[in-house]
């Protein structure tokens, strides 16, 4: 029955993203004479596939993954596949959205899927909210801004052991092309190409 909340929870959201694609360019074109800005996108999912969706859950189960963190909640896609994987290892995700109107909205999707006791989302810059974090970390997703990538990579990896593991969505990006070109530069840390290059997977060696 859970499971088939979330299923229904997730029909319903990617249907309704279809239309990101307009509106990722009303919020490009409001870019023209200055820099992109998150509140740019604020009506827009920018979600994750579903292939990349059905690969976290795997990856989660297989993993025993049970302490997660998100960066980048937006409408709660992809949290909401992260819930299903650790509804099966008795887990929990704390995720940060920057934009509050999109928090309130992944909020109310969590309760439709039956999975707001799983997840804790905070409101704010990330850099901010998760800057008191000091519990061991399973799994980081990074799926929000890119210039944040690295720094949050950083303040984060005292909690990192030795089988956390690190999602880096949009990993084909220019801006996350350069946070892994110097993840890649230290010795301690495994990159692993995954959905033709959208995806890396890094893990300590």
């Amino acid at each position: 029955m859970q499971n088939i909340l979330i299923e229904t929870t997730l029909a319903l959201l990617y249907k309704d993203s279809k239309n990101d694609y307009l509106r990722m360019m009303k919020g490009a074109a409001k870019s023209i004479f200055r820099p992109m800005q998150p509140s740019d996108f604020k009506d827009a999912y920018l979600s994750i596939s579903k292939d990349q969706g059905r690969g976290l859950v795997d990856l989660i189960k297989t993993n025993d993954s049970k302490n997660i963190v998100e960066f980048g909640t937006s409408f709660g896609i992809s949290t909401l596949f992260l819930a299903q994987g650790v509804r099966g290892t008795g887990g929990s995700i704390i995720t940060t959205e920057l934009i509050e109107s999109k928090a309130k909205k992944a909020i109310e999707n969590f309760k439709s899927a039956g999975v707001n006791d799983l997840v804790e989302i905070r409101i704010g810059d990330a850099m901010e909210t998760l800057g008191n974090h000091h519990t061991s970390i399973d799994l980081l997703l990074l799926d929000g801004w890119k210039d944040l990538y690295l720094p949050l990579f950083q303040m984060l990896e005292s909690n990192y052991h030795a089988n956390t593991i690190i999602y880096v969505d949009n990993a084909d990006m220019k801006e996350s092309q350069a946070f892994l070109k110097i993840v890649s530069q230290k010795n301690r840390y495994n990159l692993e190409s995954k959905f033709g290059g959208k995806v890396v997977l890094i893990t300590k060696k």
